[in-house]
């Protein structure tokens, strides 16, 4: 109990601010339509204000422009319809069939075409025609999704900390990943790396996760002047989030080549398993410096080393490298190649350092 009470309290701090932000719209909105605009029940207000903003970051400008389409469309319909054949079970479905129609056949997302619906059941059940008029319920959504936006910009929420965070949980999931996989190939343990494979398969939520916090740092950096100067700190983390994604995507062939070799017996240099442990406590380090606000570029050091170590084990070891661990090792480096990357080195810098040739 005491661990799932501090897991609840730990999920409200998060979205403290998002829930605040909800609650001031809606009151904002209905504020505006009521005493502003002068709707007498301006419902449609606070409702298009709380949709537009949800309780996450990302797609609000869409979300408020979906809304306001999708509450017009719904009371155009039921406006048109309603006032003509009355109101009943039959007449709402119709309404319903013919608002989300429309809006499918105007290509509309699902917000857009949900609210139709739920506008034009709206108007045949809890509006009928002779209190309010469908241009008013469509001010008082676009009135809603303004505030909304509005509040964001008044309001914002920290668009660095998310991304900060979808990023810790990807490089962490990559180290895992490597790690396994030298302990699958030390121990030549094929089912421990499979393991690792199935592991790897399954981070796309993180990096899909990850882009979405992206994407909402960035429209908050938009809407809001109090955050404008971190653009530059957003635009170092995707290109992280970057070579983040490209990184896991590395780390995915060699957990599939690792357990084809093991599968297939294939001999083994003992030093590649320890290369591979060092690349993921080189990774644990660049997580260590976005866990305290650090500097990434103190993380480069760990990943060049790893990569003098894994020269030398092939140079020492060339004779003895079967394919599946040359393959490995390049792999390793082009992994390195992302991380180094990731910290803000371009690519022909990163290159130089792992002492490769520029390109011509």
């Amino acid at each position: 109990m005491r661990l799932r009470l501090h897991g609840a309290l730990r999920r409200l701090r998060a979205s403290a601010l998002p829930i605040v932000q909800c609650g001031l719209a809606a009151g904002a909105a209905w504020l505006v339509a009521h005493d502003v605009v002068g709707h007498d029940r301006p419902f449609f207000a606070p409702i298009a204000a709380v949709i537009s903003l949800g309780v996450s970051l990302g797609g609000r400008l869409r979300r408020a422009v979906e809304l306001v389409l999708g509450v017009s469309l719904g009371v155009l319909v039921g406006d048109l319809l309603i006032s003509r054949i009355g109101s009943g079970w039959w007449q709402i479905a119709l309404v319903v069939i013919l608002a989300v129609a429309a809006a499918v056949f105007a290509d509309g997302g699902a917000l857009l075409v949900n609210q139709a619906a739920a506008s034009a059941v709206l108007v045949a059940t809890l509006l009928p025609p002779g209190q309010a008029g469908g241009l008013g319920r469509c001010l008082d959504a676009l009135v809603g999704g303004v505030v909304g936006v509005a509040v964001v910009a008044v309001l914002p929420s920290d668009p660095v900390a998310p991304v900060r965070r979808d990023a810790r949980a990807l490089l962490d999931e990559l180290a895992a990943v490597l790690a396994g996989v030298a302990d699958a190939l030390r121990d030549r343990d094929a089912d421990a790396a499979r393991a690792a494979l199935r592991r790897a398969r399954r981070t796309q939520t993180l990096i899909d996760s990850l882009r979405a916090a992206l994407r909402g740092g960035r429209e908050v950096t938009t809407m809001s002047p109090l955050h404008r100067r971190r653009r530059g700190v957003l635009e170092q983390y995707a290109e992280l989030a970057e070579r983040a994604d490209y990184a896991m995507r590395t780390g995915r062939v060699v957990a599939r080549r690792a357990h084809s070799a093991l599968l297939d017996g294939e001999p083994a240099v003992p030093e590649l398993p320890d290369v591979l442990a060092e690349l993921a406590t080189a990774i644990g380090r660049l997580t260590a410096e976005l866990t305290r606000k650090g500097d990434p570029v103190r993380a480069r050091q760990p990943v060049l080393d790893v990569v003098r170590h894994a020269k030398v084990m092939s140079d020492e070891a060339a004779p003895l490298l079967g394919e599946s661990e040359r393959v490995l090792v390049a792999q390793l480096r082009s992994i390195a190649l992302d991380l180094l990357q990731g910290t803000g080195m371009g690519r022909e810098e990163a290159r130089l350092a792992m002492g490769v040739a520029p390109t011509p």
